[in-house]
């Protein structure tokens, strides 16, 4: 089947991640696009990222995180970042988390879920993360026990079925993700910030042959 547009007749989306820049990672140029047309978009994040900076201290790294996200956030007009403390690197499909998620759905009423791969690997010798794993998987559970669920359950993901198209927004999703700036200097002390920052924009913005230019993929899941 031919990848179809993401849809437009929406007003507020929620995306769902388990760590600081997830977001940025993978849509934030999407999220920069429905923004700018007026659309709301909520974050919330399971977790602060405080064991996600080598070398430096939960207790330090979870709120630099946090603040990095925020401005993260902020660049591309997301306003409302909620933390949940569930534990960085340890995140697991437990009742728990499927509960927060959906009080989260019903408080926020979306209508549109975006949450980020479940599959084992993006691609040959690319495997996932089982903190993502284990979240998508909890975000499916709960999306599927609420009474009035949303109307849309997306993942960003490999082999989209849909894709909103970015021209026009790469370089303010390039910007976000530069934001979070002491981690990704600590991750690849070697290369400028922002030329990493345009490495991922540009491997999660592909172009999608009959879609134009370049785009963000999502794998819908619910309904289907």
């Amino acid at each position: 089947m031919a990848v179809q547009p993401f849809p437009s007749d929406w007003h507020v989306a929620l995306v769902l991640v388990p760590h600081p820049d997830d977001p940025e990672y993978g849509v934030g140029a999407a999220v920069a696009k429905w923004t700018s047309t007026g659309k709301t978009v909520h974050y919330a994040l399971a977790s602060r990222g405080e064991v996600g900076i080598a070398g430096m201290a939960p207790e330090e790294a979870g709120p630099l995180r946090e603040g990095e996200q925020r401005q993260s956030a902020a660049i591309v007009g997301v306003d409302d970042v909620q933390f949940w403390d569930f534990p960085d690197g340890n995140i697991r499909n437990t009742p728990e988390l499927r509960a927060k998620i959906a009080e989260t759905i019903v408080a926020l009423h979306p209508d549109v879920v975006i949450t980020l791969y479940s599959g084992p690997s993006w691609a040959p010798g690319a495997p996932n993360q089982r903190d993502h794993i284990e979240f998508a998987h909890a975000v499916a559970a709960a999306y599927d026990g609420l009474a009035d669920p949303p109307a849309w359950l997306f993942e960003n993901g490999p082999d989209p079925t849909h894709c909103e198209v970015v021209d026009g927004y790469t370089e303010v999703a390039v910007n976000s993700l530069a934001a979070h700036e002491v981690y990704l200097s600590v991750l690849d002390p070697e290369t400028p910030v922002i030329e990493q920052a345009r490495k991922q924009v540009e491997m999660s913005t592909p172009p999608i042959p009959g879609l134009g230019g370049r785009t963000v993929g999502f794998i819908l899941k619910r309904p289907t």
